[in-house]
């Protein structure tokens, strides 16, 4: 065993080492130590308030747009994920992120393109430098209609 111990720091250490008969080493420090811990709010909670088709001109059929309006509670995000799943919500389809700047209110409305008609999974996640909250909903795009 090996120490050493400097006493002119008041956050002053005492260290040792000592083998052990499992080939391993510990080490042992005493002291003083000093850290300062921040806390953050985050985003609480994410909620998919309305979900609204919207109407196209035949020549854009091509694929079904549909928005939804999403509000949120804590801090305000930075950036959104829309990932759309089968009716299971098992098995992913297409994932979509995109950097977001919401200044006073936590209300945003995200657009988002489906290819054919079915019914599918939404996971809309909203996400800053330290957390992240989801909500799902099932929807049922017909075509250019969704319910």
């Amino acid at each position: 065993t090996t120490g050493t111990t400097s006493n002119s720091d008041p956050s002053a250490t005492d260290q040792s080492m000592e083998d052990n008969p499992d080939g391993g080493c510990h080490i042992y420090r005493y002291g003083y130590y000093r850290n300062s811990i921040s806390v953050v709010e985050g985003i609480l909670e994410v909620n998919i308030i309305q979900m609204t088709n919207i109407q196209m001109t035949e020549s854009q059929a091509e694929n079904a747009l549909v928005d939804f309006v999403v509000t949120c509670q804590g801090s305000l995000p930075t950036d959104v994920c829309t990932v759309v799943s089968d009716p299971t919500c098992q098995v992913s389809k297409s994932m979509v992120c995109d950097p977001i700047i919401v200044t006073d209110e936590c209300l945003l409305t995200i657009r988002r393109a489906f290819e054919e008609p079915g019914t599918y999974c939404i996971n809309i996640t909203l996400g800053d430098d330290t957390s992240q909250a989801l909500a799902s909903a099932l929807i049922s795009v017909n075509g250019g209609e969704s319910i």
